[in-house]
């Protein structure tokens, strides 16, 4: 049944819509070209927030602080069994997706999809968030000035997710 209802669900909406639209007379292009103009109009609110954080990460990555926080936290992983090299994606996880889905691309390359590393990257990808990236485009595009709480939450979410993970994986996998 389910598979039935995922065959036609987009075949069934694309028409369902314009012949709503139809029947109840509103005229379907101008209210895509209204929608249209208005996402315009948000990309550019959000697009000094998206180049603000793009560059702090590349600043931070550039400057050794990434590769540093890493070492650091090196010993603290090692004592509690954690593989040292998903260290640089759950540091990365909030920062980017896109620079954290590269970490967990190389890691599934590297130590295969069946490995613990592997297997861990890929339950850490999917429990994880963009704290960072949440806060600077969603948070700037209305407006919110204050969010040293929201920051806190996000990261310790961030830090429970990633030792969730960790647990879960050897847990199963183990």
């Amino acid at each position: 049944m389910l598979d039935l209802i995922s065959l036609y669900a987009v075949p069934f909406t694309l028409l369902f819509v314009p012949l709503y639209a139809l029947v109840r007379g509103v005229s379907l292009f101008d209210r895509f070209v209204e929608g249209a103009a208005e996402g315009m109009g948000l990309v550019i609110k959000i697009l000094p927030y998206m180049l603000g954080m793009m560059i702090a990460i590349a600043v931070f990555r550039a400057s050794g602080a990434f590769a540093a926080l890493a070492r650091l936290l090196s010993p603290i992983c090692g004592f509690f069994g954690i593989p040292v090299e998903v260290l640089p994606l759950a540091l990365m996880r909030p920062l980017s997706g896109g620079g954290a889905l590269g970490l967990t691309a190389d890691l599934i390359k590297i130590y295969g999809p069946d490995s613990f590393t592997g297997r861990l990257a890929s339950v850490m990808q999917g429990s994880t968030d963009t704290t960072f990236y949440i806060l600077a485009v969603y948070f700037g595009s209305v407006g919110i000035k204050k969010y040293r709480y929201a920051l806190a939450v996000g990261l310790t979410a961030d830090l429970v997710s990633f030792i969730a993970a960790f647990c879960v994986c050897k847990m199963m996998f183990s």
